[in-house]
């Protein structure tokens, strides 16, 4: 299956941030709730394969959830 375009609507801006996906097949990322691209039927990617990439975005997410866990904690 080949791109057809539609993928472009739902254009993400950060990489794997959360409910972003990427499509191999597109070359984008995207932000989309399924499990395939809504344009070429492509598996979307969750995570990254390098493995010092899925590093850098294991510290972000735990930034994130002490954030969170600081505020339930102030309030």
């Amino acid at each position: 299956m080949h791109c057809k375009g539609i993928c472009i609507r739902y254009k993400a801006l950060g990489r794997y941030s959360p409910g972003n996906k990427r499509c191999k097949n597109c070359d984008l990322f995207i932000k989309w709730d399924g499990l395939s691209c809504p344009c070429c039927g492509y598996r979307l990617r969750t995570n990254p394969r390098k493995y010092n990439l899925k590093e850098k975005l294991r510290d972000q997410r735990s930034v994130e959830e002490s954030k969170k866990i600081r505020i339930l904690y102030y309030i």
